[in-house]
């Protein structure tokens, strides 16, 4: 009982700080105006720029942001205990997080949709713009190769996952056309299509009931299973990133935005079930297996462990490991990059960015809870005879070997028992959780996808002449040099994808650290430089929030709202990589300590850039944009 009693006192803070602090921001602080004009519809090009109903943009938002993040993260971080990991999960996104996304989406949005590092340029200067944009490229970067390896994997694991994922393709498309062409209400597409993805996981577990009929398809699904489950990593990351490529330059309104919807459909029921099978588990107990009694549930983890066996410690690096679920700086780069030119209008924003961040806040305790108790409750297949207090020490004995993969295994395992309590049948729960996990690994990846071609587009542009970048209306080359074409390709937008799908494929080629060169291994070349991503996501959401902070600054408006999340956020992770830069140094990481170095480089740089011209920008507008040629003003 008291689980349960958590989950909902949480949900209930969260519910709080969306009608509270949220509120405030939007009405007092942002200001939204339903009448205000927005990108969407003064760049209109039904590409890049749609406006679009608010629920089709929460959902491909919520999708993008979500991702792996607050699923790893937590199921890391339980280490130190479960009350640091809830505490930092709610005060974290009630106050840091969800401000940051709100932030940078209605800064993006009162800038034409441009990502966070232009509009820097614009409230800082153009030194910063470029830092920033390299920053972003490299991030970006990482996230193409790990998510590849992240979905990859959970397909080996549980293969049943697989056909689930492939299949909502044509169901998004179908969607989305029906949607863009009759303008209809989305309610029955919406049900239909929840219907056709429940029954595709049903269809990816071996069609479980059906037994009785001899068992001839659910045998043939499990052979294809099976297939799946022995392909290489290398093969499925290649897969990935080409239909990441056709997603980048497709309009968003094709496949981007109804998958990430109706993904989101189905992410926000199987949640439901999830917190529905944890009420069952807490009042009747876990899975019925025989005769024996239902198990309770309880919280196995410890509430609070300062010193697990070969972890960092806990400050700063709680403050790292949870981010997504708390605060990331990912998400400027949904807020600015995507969801800023599909909204219709303005007073969106704050269902869109403060409402998706606390959603994913309340992921984060679902995984805290399902990997603190619900996996106490069983995990037959990898430790028969294990349960409770035993088997979480178990799988939590040492840090160094709590990988990524396992805590995601552990995440689908947990709750996949709590769904047990509802009398699901077990491979379907392990099967809808694994879609679960590779579905918002999935929309993760292909918008991050979409994102890196901005920046790379952006980056293009910065370093070719005035005026001489790609555009619609400037389909050709025209007045650069013929060394300049390789950069004039790179701002168009099959060229910046290509790169970005390219390079990510060649990093994740290679293998992970001290693996030998072969099949099995190739694939995993994102781990080399993942040990980074997590400080430097973090900070740059603190970077991102000095962006926020002038553009406060220049408005008079209150600037305490950005800079003491923005202080914290530039502290704790320049500190967590300090300290990693100490241990890399010992053990011969050169490349880890050279990356990590030019990542502070970059971080003091801007932060010396900001504090010389804080004094001066105080009250003081930035230079208007330029006119839209050839477009109505709104």
């Amino acid at each position: 009982m008291n689980v349960l009693l958590l989950v909902l006192g949480s949900a209930a803070l969260l519910v709080g700080g969306y009608f509270t602090y949220g509120r405030w921001l939007s009405r007092a602080v942002f200001r939204l105006s339903p009448t205000a004009p927005v990108p969407s519809v003064e760049l209109r090009d039904d590409v890049d720029y749609v406006p679009t109903p608010p629920a089709i943009v929460f959902g491909h938002h919520f999708t993008s942001i979500a991702g792996t993040g607050p699923i790893v993260g937590p199921a890391l971080a339980i280490m130190w205990g479960w009350g640091p990991a809830v505490a930092w999960v709610l005060v974290g996104a009630i106050f840091m997080g969800a401000m940051h996304d709100l932030a940078a989406l209605v800064v993006s949005l009162r800038n034409r949709g441009m990502t966070v590092g232009e509009v820097a340029g614009r409230l800082l200067n153009r030194r910063v713009r470029l830092l920033f944009l390299v920053l972003l490229l490299f991030a970006l970067w990482v996230v193409l190769a790990i998510f590849g390896w992240v979905i990859a994997s959970v397909f080996v694991q549980f293969p049943e996952s697989t056909l689930p994922v492939f299949l909502q393709i044509p169901i998004a498309v179908w969607i989305g056309l029906k949607v863009h062409r009759t303008g209809k209400n989305l309610f029955w597409p919406s049900l239909v299509a929840l219907a056709l993805m429940i029954a595709t996981v049903w269809l990816g577990a071996g069609c479980p009931g059906l037994e009785w009929t001899g068992g001839t398809l659910g045998a043939a699904i499990r052979a294809f299973n099976a297939t799946v489950a022995a392909w290489p990593i290398w093969a499925w990351v290649a897969v990935l990133l080409a239909y990441c490529y056709v997603a980048s330059v497709l309009p968003v309104w094709i496949l981007l935005q109804p998958r990430d919807y109706i993904n989101s459909l189905q992410l926000i029921a199987s949640l439901g079930l999830v917190v529905a099978g944890l009420a069952a588990a807490a009042l009747v107990g876990g899975p019925a297996v025989a005769d024996a009694p239902r198990p309770p549930l309880e919280m196995v983890a410890p509430l609070l462990d300062l010193h697990p066996v070969k972890a960092p410690p806990i400050v700063p690096f709680l403050f790292v490991t949870i981010a997504c679920g708390a605060v990331s700086g990912f998400h400027c780069l949904v807020s600015s990059g995507t969801s800023s030119k599909q909204l219709r209008c303005e007073t969106d924003a704050h269902a869109v960015g403060y409402g998706s961040m606390l959603l994913e806040a309340f992921l984060a305790i679902l995984v805290i809870v399902a990997v603190g108790a619900g996996i106490g409750l069983g995990w037959p297949q990898a430790y028969p005879g294990l349960a409770g207090s035993a088997l979480w020490q178990t799988i939590y004995a040492d840090w160094s070997k709590v990988t990524g993969g396992s805590a995601i295994a552990a995440f689908v395992v947990g709750s996949g028992n709590l769904l047990g309590a509802l009398g699901i049948e077990a491979t379907f729960a392990r099967a809808l959780m694994g879609v679960l996990v590779a579905s918002f690994a999935g929309t993760t990846l292909d918008t991050a996808t979409r994102l890196q071609r901005y920046v790379v587009q952006e980056l293009a542009g910065t370093l070719l002449p005035a005026g001489a970048a790609w555009t619609p209306q400037r389909p050709r080359p025209a007045g650069i040099s013929p060394l300049q074409w390789p950069l004039w390709l790179l701002s168009t937008p099959h060229g910046a994808t290509l790169f970005a799908v390219g390079s990510a494929f060649l990093l994740a080629l290679m293998p992970a650290p001290g693996k030998p060169w072969n099949l099995a291994t190739l694939g995993t070349g994102g781990l080399i430089l993942w040990p980074l991503f997590g400080a430097t996501n973090q900070i740059l959401a603190g970077l991102s929030l000095i962006v926020v902070s002038f553009y406060l600054l220049r408005r008079g408006l209150p600037t305490w709202i950005a800079t003491v999340p923005m202080v914290f956020m530039l502290a704790m992770p320049a500190w967590a990589l300090a300290t990693d830069v100490q241990r890399w140094w010992a053990g011969g990481s050169w490349a880890l300590v050279a990356v990590a170095a030019l990542m502070l480089a970059v971080e003091a740089w801007m932060i010396v850039e900001a504090v010389l011209l804080w004094p001066r920008a105080r009250g003081v507008l930035e230079a208007p944009l330029p006119p839209l040629v050839g477009r109505s003003q709104a």
